[in-house]
């Protein structure tokens, strides 16, 4: 009997110091991104054509990827005031409150004028409800060598812009926006 009082004492000894105590409550992990959101560049020229568009949602971040059938080159990707198609300059209607032009240098067609990427919806290149970030994917046109996506985000956030190799032979030109900055 002695023993169980000695450990009950023990234990409200223990909570009145506060080591039994629940810890705070733990934040939202950070992402750590370190990105910006001025235009990214690269002038590289390409020999490869567009063959698809692409989305995912990610923990920190909304990611598009344009699918190369080889070796992923130039680009420019910016946000711009309005989604415009190249060649005509015509404006394309994106949702969001900021958009996004990524523009690929590498066209649409192979080298015989066969289409490689042909969209069946160019307004809706991919569904992207329930996303936090995106709102609309546009495809904005193929003109001399170079194929334009807009992307319609839910505000002005951080972005960044790489290339990776693969599957086989081909390539991927990825942009991911944060969800915060």
């Amino acid at each position: 009997m002695k023993k169980i009082h000695v450990w009950l004492v023990a234990i409200l000894m223990a909570a009145g110091l506060g080591l039994l105590a629940p810890g705070p409550a733990s934040a939202a992990a950070y992402c750590g991104q370190v990105w910006g959101s001025m235009a990214e560049t690269s002038d590289a020229a390409s020999r490869a054509s567009v063959t698809n568009v692409r989305t995912g949602q990610h923990y920190c971040f909304d990611r598009l990827v344009i699918d190369l059938n080889g070796p992923a080159a130039g680009y420019h990707v910016s946000y711009v005031t309005d989604i415009t198609q190249d060649g005509s300059g015509f404006t394309i209607p994106t949702k969001g409150g900021a958009k996004i032009q990524a523009v690929v240098r590498a066209p649409d067609h192979d080298h015989n004028g066969n289409l490689t990427y042909n969209p069946a919806a160019k307004a809706e290149l991919s569904n992207v409800s329930g996303y936090q970030t995106f709102r609309q994917v546009v495809y904005a046109g193929s003109f001399e060598g170079s194929t334009s996506i807009g992307l319609g985000v839910r505000a002005r956030l951080p972005f960044r812009v790489f290339t990776l190799d693969g599957p086989g032979t081909g390539s991927r030109l990825v942009v991911d926006v944060a969800h915060f900055w």
